[in-house]
């Protein structure tokens, strides 16, 4: 798949967030694509199997939380974010999975049947699949904002962290880093004004839509986007 990406762009204006990318992750996360210019796919760094780039929250019966988890082949522990595949067959054993949510198969619509033919099309890249899946998302949603991959960037495979999220902003240009709340205990903010970059968190998402992917599919999308692009107040670090 095609990304977006301008490193060396002169002078410095650009908003950029980096993150990991997700399996149809709760609102919050969306609201990135709505508060900056450019999305980094974050790909260059370890898969974490117990975390949420392979499997989603969706409700299902009797008001029960269920996973939805797409089937992965095996990695080692040190495995990248763009070197991990797919299982052989996963389209007939995902087809399986998706076999009890009633909702995902007869949700009415164009924005219901966009979704489907993504959950139901071609399982090739797993890197190729998720973002395809916040391309859409963010389409659905009318948010403009340029992805790209930070596996595309070149950075030093020396780098770790934040020295290597420092690193991605720098090549990029940026002015501005936005992340979700939950990195504040990830990032010096000292560093980033030496690096002339602006550090910025947004608060914690307090709204209704934990299970995008079953909000993108059931419900009025004027009215998810507006949860979405919300004005929030973002706090410095």
């Amino acid at each position: 798949m095609q990304t977006t990406s301008q490193p060396g762009n002169a002078g410095k204006s650009r908003t950029v967030a980096v993150m990991q990318p997700y399996f149809f992750p709760y609102a919050g996360y969306f609201r990135l694509f709505a508060h900056v210019d450019q999305f980094v796919i974050f790909d260059c760094v370890q898969f974490r199997r117990r975390g949420r780039m392979h499997r989603t929250e969706l409700p299902g019966s009797e008001g029960r939380v269920q996973w939805l988890t797409l089937p992965m082949a095996y990695s080692p522990r040190e495995t990248l974010i763009r070197d991990v595949a797919f299982v052989d067959g996963a389209r007939a054993i995902f087809d399986e999975r998706l076999r009890p949510f009633d909702w995902i198969r007869n949700a009415p619509g164009e924005a219901a049947q966009t979704l489907r033919s993504h959950l139901y099309g071609p399982m090739g890249s797993f890197s190729d699949f998720l973002e395809q899946g916040l391309r859409l998302a963010a389409g659905l949603l009318d948010l403009d904002v340029k992805f790209s991959r930070s596996s595309e960037l070149e950075i030093s495979s020396d780098l770790a962290g934040q020295d290597r999220v420092l690193a991605i902003l720098q090549r990029l240009g940026a002015a501005h880093y936005i992340n979700l709340p939950g990195g504040r205990m990830l990032y010096d903010p000292a560093a980033f004004a030496q690096a002339g970059i602006q550090l910025t968190f947004l608060p914690d998402y307090n709204g209704p839509h934990m299970h995008m992917l079953h909000a993108l599919m059931t419900s009025d999308l004027s009215v998810l986007r507006q949860d979405v692009v919300a004005e929030v107040s973002r706090s410095a670090s």
